[in-house]
């Protein structure tokens, strides 16, 4: 294409130089000037236009001159991009393939041209990487750095966050040469952050991610609730938590990991209400097994209306597991024990298992009823590893008759359905 541009652009010359001579054939030419030359005892003269022509020739055949003397020159240079970028082709592929070795020696060669070297220089480093030469990722980690700040940064803060060296990744993100940072400088940064212990910084960084596009949108969702609520779980004191929960947009507030954060921070600062409250409100709104499991084991007070909650809760969702147990805390921590018992075995006849296990035997051993209690952690152990739990010894005929009537009832999928 550029030999055609160049062709189209002489003969445009060349007609324009023929119709300028027939011009200064007519006589009138010679109304617009004369332009005299002296040079060497010789006097030149033309006309004006004549003498502007001439220079326009003159100058276009130091230029076709020119061209002709460059051409090897710049017929060698398009040779060596065109292999320059083979090479780094090569490499890429190598390098994907995991032939580090080779993936590195050709990734060099590509590095010598200027249009491909940054890119060179970067999958180079992660080839030493992979062949676990030091020496070799630092040295083109300093090439790197004398061809593009920015580069050298993202590489450097990519390969500090695989170390679990955050502190190193944010020094190189930070740096003034590697400003402004791309989107994923942005991305290597919020993840330098929070893994610092300064996820709320990060979570501020979540709209020029968004603006930059820099994530899909599922991926960005779940930066922002992991985010959030890191952030809630690494508030100093209430007033933090409390601007923190209320600046969130409604959607996450209602998520469940972002309540739970958020509840279990407020009860570790003796906020009780804020914390019952906020689960309350979430599982009212959206039933979540894992929320009203929290309601029952956290550490805060109001065991009367966090009780009257869950009874109101049992009405709708008799079969819940987690609400059985649940119950079955705020009964013992209420010193009612026998109840809470019947609650357990309740929970277990529709699947509970370690949560409840293990609170049996809680309530067994402040009981004083030590076998009961070691047989019941012994089940909850059991459960996490899938062991079948064994019967406690000494329950009464009522309590098994009991277990049989709750279990007496099942559903379309042979799931034990609870009585009303």
């Amino acid at each position: 294409m550029k030999i055609f541009r160049t062709a189209i652009v002489l003969l445009l010359l060349i007609l324009s130089g023929v119709l300028g001579a027939q011009w200064l054939a007519r006589d009138g030419a010679r109304d617009l000037g004369e332009v005299v030359v002296r040079a060497g005892g010789y006097d030149f003269s033309a006309t004006l236009p004549g003498a502007l022509l001439a220079l326009a020739a003159g100058v276009l055949l130091l230029w076709i001159c020119w061209k002709l003397l460059t051409l090897p020159f710049r017929a060698w240079g398009r040779y060596r991009r065109k292999q320059a970028r083979a090479r780094l082709t090569e490499g890429l592929e190598a390098l994907h393939g995991g032939h580090w070795q080779r993936a590195e020696k050709l990734l060099l060669l590509a590095a010598e041209d200027d249009e491909v070297g940054t890119i060179a220089r970067t999958a180079a480093v992660r080839a030493a990487d992979g062949r676990g030469d030091e020496a070799a990722v630092q040295a083109h980690l300093a090439a790197l750095a004398e061809r593009s700040a920015r580069a050298h940064a993202l590489a450097v803060a990519d390969r500090a966050l695989s170390r679990q060296d955050p502190s190193q990744a944010l020094a190189a993100l930070d740096s003034a040469a590697a400003q402004p940072l791309p989107p994923r400088g942005l991305m290597l940064r919020a993840q330098a952050l929070a893994e610092l212990g300064r996820a709320g910084e990060a979570y501020g960084m979540l709209g020029p991610l968004k603006q930059q596009q820099a994530l899909s949108l599922p991926e960005y969702s779940l930066l922002e609730a992991q985010l959030a609520a890191k952030a809630m779980r690494e508030s100093a004191d209430a007033n933090v938590l409390a601007e923190r929960w209320e600046t969130l947009p409604k959607p996450l507030r209602a998520d469940a990991g972002i309540v739970a954060a958020y509840a279990e921070r407020a009860a570790g600062l003796r906020w009780d209400d804020a914390a019952a409250r906020s689960l309350e409100q979430a599982i009212d709104a959206r039933w979540d097994e894992s929320l009203v499991a929290l309601y029952g084991r956290l550490p805060i007070g109001k065991l009367d209306s966090r009780r009257a909650s869950a009874q109101r809760w049992l009405q709708t969702h008799p079969d819940s597991p987690a609400l059985l147990v649940t119950l079955a805390q705020l009964a013992r921590l209420q010193g009612q024990w026998p109840q809470a018992q019947e609650f357990l075995h309740r929970a277990l006849a529709q699947g509970a298992s370690a949560e409840a296990w293990e609170e049996l035997g809680h309530g067994f051993a402040a009981a004083g009823q030590e076998e009961l209690a070691r047989r019941s952690y012994a089940n909850a152990l059991g459960a996490t590893r899938g062991v079948a739990a064994t019967e406690l010894p000494g329950r009464d005929l009522k309590q098994k008759i009991f277990d049989e009537a709750v279990v007496e009832e099942r559903d379309e999928h042979g799931l034990p359905r609870l009585r009303g």
